[in-house]
């Protein structure tokens, strides 16, 4: 079987193959740059709690080390605190990491990966497709043809997949536009992010209606001005009065002495690609959406896209075509960006257009500002984290279906289980495997010896019907879990999503879940029950 090819060796490009080097398909990441990549310090991304939690599990990294997880929000409105906020286990925060160094962990660990190779150098210029695979060539200075079983590009806005599959990228350009700055300075409040609006002080240039402060390691901060629409030159000059001028109001007219080690200016562009999938080639971040006003962030939505689309090529690559599972990742990502996109283009005209209900509503103003935090804080419409409820693999009713705190489709808890061999483990390091995972809810076995109880009450029966499941499944046993009352039986797909939650063993149930959530037999084993069926008959 041949390789999966990446094009594009980006934060999404490299985590998706190391995705599927940990579920044993083997890849090729061509990456059209030399294979390292210049840091920037004012280019840095900031990533939910599974998504940081994925990207660990990937490079074996405790990426917080070298990021930031600031120990609150605070949002102002001209010199009055709007809302504050505390990080904790109820409300984690964010991480805050510069996007080489995110980069440099993944090429790190995919150094040592024997599946994968990176061809440097290497710029994709044609595709071609047969049902059996695809056929890709590159120019450089080693230019070449690689073949592959299948092809995802990961190659960003301009994507060259894209348009040699003549897909379709519409959208808006330019929605929001901001300079940035990358500074080590003391600011009046430590480890916090701060989200500013309407500064009481002067501005140079244009004027700056939203600030954003962000911390880093080392004392270092970014900042991001909003810059009003239009195409104004921001020069070095304007950039400089605007941090002098931030950093004086911030501290009380006098500003602290700082060191400038990045700026840039950053435009916030929203499309969409009509189709994620033809055939045998894929889409994965910038090059099927484009996002990020109003503090949602697209390259978090993109390591969502590879944690999506890992486990099921590899299920594709190790056991033949699963069509209906293939498609499931298109209906899935796009309905989940789609809506984000939608959201933030209803919630803009409120919070960029002026006057508005700010005019007519008193304390509106108050709630345009909760709704900014939105997108910042991974909460809402804009930001929280997408479900597949309604993914074309979800099973349908079942008889012993129960509710739980996770409704189907959404990721779940990340409570302590016991794990097969009898460790305590946390159930997101058991994802990403490629295995389904069952949850049975038993209250008292975490102080028992696993030997006491695996052979006792419904264990030895739910093991049987793991076993004969349609899909490997690593079976696994929480003391509780939100809303699961005793002897809950959950199962779990390979990305963290509730499948269902079923009330004790059912047999049926559960293989009929499983089955359904791998997109049914694969063409091979419909053929073959197919032929045992005549063959009965």
């Amino acid at each position: 079987m041949d390789p999966v090819i990446i094009v594009g060796a980006g934060p999404v490009g490299l985590a998706l193959a190391l995705a599927l080097a940990r579920q044993e398909v083997p890849c090729v990441v061509l990456d059209e740059g030399p294979g390292k990549d210049e840091p920037r310090p004012a280019r840095t991304v900031v990533l939910r709690e599974d998504t940081a939690a994925l990207m660990e599990r990937l490079t074996g990294v405790p990426l917080a080390q070298a990021g930031a997880r600031p120990a609150g929000w605070r949002s102002m409105r001209r010199k009055q605190v709007v809302h504050e906020i505390t990080h904790d286990d109820a409300r984690p925060a964010p991480l805050h990491i510069a996007q080489h160094v995110l980069t440099g962990a993944l090429r790190t660990a995919l150094a040592g990966e024997r599946l994968v190779r990176v061809a440097v150098n290497s710029r994709l210029d044609s595709l071609e497709q047969e049902p059996s695979g695809v056929t890709a060539h590159t120019r450089g200075p080693k230019g070449t043809w690689w073949r592959g079983s299948y092809l995802v590009g990961c190659d960003g806005p301009r994507s060259t997949v894209r348009k040699l599959q003549d897909i379709r990228f519409p959208g808006r350009t330019a929605v929001e536009r901001y300079a940035v700055a990358a500074l080590r300075t003391e600011l009046p409040w430590h480890d916090e992010t701060l989200l500013h609006r309407m500064p009481p002080w002067r501005t140079s240039g244009p004027s700056a209606g939203e600030i954003t402060a962000r911390p880093l390691p080392e004392g270092v901060w970014r900042l991001d001005w909003l810059l009003p629409p239009g195409k104004e030159l921001v020069t070095p000059e304007l950039l400089l009065a605007r941090i002098r001028e931030t950093l004086a109001g911030w501290n009380h007219g006098t500003a602290p002495p700082y060191e400038l080690l990045d700026t840039g200016v950053h435009t916030v562009h929203h499309r969409l690609a009509r189709r994620w999938r033809a055939d045998r080639v894929f889409l994965a971040g910038d090059a099927a959406h484009l996002l990020g006003a109003l503090g949602t962030h697209g390259l978090d939505e993109g390591l969502r896209d590879v944690d999506n689309l890992a486990w099921k090529l590899a299920l594709a690559w190790h056991h033949g075509p699963h069509e209906a599972l293939l498609d499931s990742y298109q209906t899935e990502r796009r309905a989940v960006v789609a809506a984000r996109l939608r959201a933030a283009d209803q919630v803009l005209p409120l919070l960029r257009g002026g006057g508005g209900l700010r005019s007519y509503v008193p304390g509106s103003a108050r709630g345009h500002d909760a709704l900014l935090m939105d997108g910042h804080l991974g909460q809402g419409a804009l930001g929280a984290p997408g479900t597949y409820a309604d993914s074309p693999l979800a099973p349908g009713r079942l008889e012993g279906e129960v509710p739980v705190g996770t409704p189907p489709g959404a990721a779940v808890t990340d409570v302590r289980v016991t794990a097969e061999d009898g460790a305590f483990v946390r159930l997101r390091d058991r994802l990403g495997r490629g295995a389904l995972l069952v949850v049975l809810i038993a209250p008292g076995t975490g102080v028992w010896e696993r030997r006491h109880w695996m052979s006792a009450g419904i264990m030895p029966r739910l093991a049987a019907a793991v076993s004969a499941l349609p899909h490997p499944a690593e079976l696994l046993v929480a003391e509780s879990y939100p809303g699961a009352a005793a002897h809950t039986v959950l199962l779990v797909r390979p990305d963290g999503h509730l499948v269902t939650a079923l009330g004790g063993v059912r047999p049926a149930d559960l293989y009929a879940a499983a089955e359904a959530v791998v997109g049914g037999p694969t063409e091979a084993e419909a053929k073959a029950e197919a032929g045992a069926g005549a063959a009965t008959g």
